[in-house]
């Protein structure tokens, strides 16, 4: 519900805000008439005086139309001066999204959000927590590229957790975890002493981040997620495959905030129960 305004506070704010709107249009007054169609003199009885007189609908349109506002701003009833349609465009974009290890765009929302809550579900076992010989594996075939790349990567998203005083929640299917470690699936023929490892790596990490991070496993036979990252309030980010999805709009934003929140209310494996089922995990692995 819009908060009531006066109508003379109305009045005088269409005023300040239509010259606003032509001042960063570098708009004249002749210049917007003519767009309009109407004679110069309405256009300086708009910005003038001191009444409770709006204009009406059509005039209000045309001018927001000209000056690339929207009608909702000139009169109080939005405060984004944006049109419907470019507050559209701007709630959803689609970024490439290259497989590699160093995306500066994914780096670039991190930062964006630092201190907020960022929630992840990732692909698959999230890079960060990756050791050099598991990168190598995953990555040399398709890129080629040099461990020092990989773990520089690794490295740099790990001291960005430890500065940026964000609290990092991860969700995982079970599955991904539990293939992982028994090198199924699309960790077959991942050497048994990386796996090994790479549990005893995650374990580490996990000591020193906890609570900080924490990490929920959910059964996928009930749940379902595609790969998304929630970076606090700002923006909800679906992965797609090429491309991601970044939706700004807070009502889509709060739907994958829910959204999480019930993978991580309904988990198999709660972030304290984690190190346990890994311990486990790597008990048997052979």
């Amino acid at each position: 519900m819009h908060e009531k305004i006066d109508k003379r506070t109305r009045a005088e704010t269409f005023r300040a805000r239509l010259a606003q709107a032509m001042e960063r249009s570098a708009t004249s007054q002749s210049a917007l008439a003519r767009m309009i169609g109407v004679d110069r003199s309405t256009i300086s009885q708009l910005l003038g005086g001191d009444g409770a007189r709006l204009p009406n609908a059509q005039v209000v349109g045309e001018c927001a139309a000209a000056l690339g506002v929207s009608s909702d701003w000139l009169l109080s009833l939005s405060d984004r001066p944006e049109s419907a349609a470019d507050l559209l465009a701007n709630s959803l974009t689609v970024t490439e999204a290259p497989r590699a290890l160093v995306d500066e765009q994914i780096f670039d929302w991190h930062r964006e959000a630092a201190g907020y809550k960022i929630r992840h579900v990732p692909a698959a076992l999230p890079d960060m927590l990756k050791t050099r010989p598991m990168l190598e594996w995953e990555y040399s075939p398709h890129l080629g590229r040099t461990a020092e790349q990989a773990i520089g990567a690794s490295e740099d998203r790990l001291a960005w957790m430890r500065g940026a005083h964000s609290d990092y929640e991860i969700a995982m299917p079970l599955y991904e975890i539990d293939s992982f470690a028994r090198g199924e699936g699309y960790y077959s023929g991942l050497p048994a002493q990386v796996r090994r490892d790479q549990i005893d790596r995650i374990l580490s990490l996990y000591d020193q981040f906890y609570p900080r991070m924490r990490i929920y496993l959910f059964d996928a036979r009930r749940l379902y997620s595609a790969p998304l990252t929630v970076f606090g309030p700002l923006l909800a980010v679906l992965y797609v495959g090429r491309n991601y999805l970044a939706f700004r709009d807070s009502v889509r934003v709060q739907a994958f905030v829910v959204h999480f929140d019930q993978l991580v209310r309904e988990a198999s494996i709660s972030a304290r129960d984690l190190p346990g089922h890994l311990r486990r995990l790597r008990d048997e692995i052979r």
